[in-house]
């Protein structure tokens, strides 16, 4: 595949944002029978299953000094940041959490220029200030702007994204050696055994009241197999082939998705969601400006 060129980039990177996109609302069905806990868990687990093959066969060809990042990379990149996600739903809508998403590019940078010494422009810190102050702007976001309505579970959203910032510069810094599907695939196989044990740990037998429980699993291994793993395959190599910002700059099309998602499900999305989504574009375009 043609993974050097910019117009193939561009068309993984919009394939990404409409398969994460369409994630949100497929948390929120599986919510509908499931605790977040056991949401978070069926969809890691799935992903862990589906490449659990891959993983057995590369597992030969780990390294020592590739163990570390790819804990990492399945524990901060991906185990931790689900659960941040569906513990954030139980309380938010599915659209909101898709907007605040789209601050990774803002603190993929901090954590780039932090500590891994990546030199940046006065442009990019306003532009880091206008993306913190439009996240804050989401978050109280209501019928009218105040602290008083601000919701606690908006900053589970805000921490998975910290996540997300440090796995995308551990993976560009220490493992563009190993292809996306070694990245992936070696990185879920160790968190393997804890989403197992977390979900049969729970209330089982609760969730299969819901008279609908069996479609909402269809929904978390769709969630689990494509929403996860197919698309952190292409993630993994897309961050191989591009700049971290590039990579994370697919959270700026996501909400897109979410929010078309969440209104066909009947979420209300405000003038005020759309004009803090604004201000976070914008100062995500001016992170990712050359000049």
């Amino acid at each position: 595949m043609p993974w050097e060129k910019k117009w193939f980039q561009f068309t993984v990177l919009m394939l990404l944002a409409f398969i994460w996109g369409s994630s949100f609302i497929l948390m929120k069905i599986g919510l509908k029978s499931f605790d977040n806990i056991q949401v978070a868990s069926l969809r890691m687990g799935f992903a862990s299953l589906f490449l659990m093959p891959v993983a057995l066969r590369h597992l030969k060809k780990l390294k020592r000094k590739d163990v570390l990042p790819l804990i990492i990379a399945g524990f901060v990149g991906n185990l931790i940041p689900a659960f941040l996600f569906t513990k954030a739903q139980t309380e938010i809508d599915s659209s909101l959490a898709g907007m605040l998403n789209s601050l990774t590019p803002v603190f993929t940078l901090i954590v780039s220029v932090v500590f891994f010494r990546m030199k940046s422009k006065m442009s990019q810190f306003i532009g880091i200030g206008l993306g913190l102050l439009g996240a804050l702007g989401l978050i109280v976001s209501g019928s009218s702007v105040s602290i008083a309505n601000v919701n606690a579970h908006a900053f589970f959203v805000v921490a998975a994204t910290v996540c997300y910032a440090v796995n995308i510069n551990v993976v560009k810094a220490y493992l563009t050696h190993l292809s996306g599907i070694q990245i992936t695939s070696l990185s879920f196989l160790f968190f393997g055994p804890v989403v197992f044990y977390l979900f049969f740990s729970s209330d089982i037998d609760g969730a299969m009241q819901h008279a609908d429980w069996l479609s909402h699993l269809g929904a978390m291994a769709l969630l689990g197999i494509v929403g996860t793993a197919v698309a952190m395959l292409l993630m993994n190599t897309l961050i191989k082939y591009s700049s971290p910002v590039f990579a994370s700059s697919v959270t700026y099309v996501i909400p897109i998705f979410a929010i078309m998602w969440g209104m066909l499900d009947g979420e209300v999305v405000t003038s005020f969601h759309v004009l803090f989504m604004g201000v976070v574009l914008l100062g995500v375009y001016l992170i990712n400006r050359k000049k």
